[in-house]
């Protein structure tokens, strides 16, 4: 048998054994109804599309820590990203400032693989006045302190009801 037959046998046998454990599901609203979603050198259809991308992987990648056939479905509400839009000469920029400080509200809920309710919640609200006073971990990346943000209420707040020690 050749080598690529070999790894494709052991993809199949493998790849089942490391799959995920959880998924998440998001819904948004309409974006121009979210409090700061403003596009600064982008379209706003793009720049939409971009956050809705970028805030699925984020959850889905959060999800992954829950049991395995756990769904986290989350509606997002409100929106207010870190920083402000504001005119720089030709060009709109997003200033990151401590005066713009992320902003987040959602309804969740989380289900076993049997559909039952673990955990849910109308209206979280989250929000970082302090986001630039933390040291930034890791590398550069789009909407980093807002993704921060739900990662620290997600391992504080979620993952210890879900997953009891």
């Amino acid at each position: 048998m050749n080598t690529l037959k070999k790894i494709a046998v052991a993809m199949v046998i493998l790849v089942p054994a490391f799959a995920h454990a959880g998924e998440a599901t998001v819904k948004w609203h309409d974006f121009n109804d979210y409090r700061d979603v403003r596009p600064s050198n982008d379209t706003k259809g793009s720049y939409h599309k971009r956050i809705a991308s970028n805030f699925e992987k984020h959850f889905n990648k959060l999800a992954e820590k829950l049991p395995q056939g756990y769904k986290f479905n989350v509606e997002v509400t409100e929106l207010d990203l870190a920083g402000d839009v504001r005119f720089g000469g030709m060009n709109e920029l997003r200033i990151i400032k401590p005066i713009y400080f992320p902003r987040i509200e959602f309804n969740y809920s989380v289900t076993d693989e049997d559909g039952q309710t673990i955990s849910e919640n109308e209206q979280v609200s989250l929000k970082d006045m302090g986001f630039m006073d933390q040291i930034k971990m890791g590398r550069d990346e789009a909407f980093y302190y807002d993704k921060r943000l739900i990662t620290d209420w997600f391992d504080k707040e979620l993952i210890p009801i879900v997953t009891p020690q």
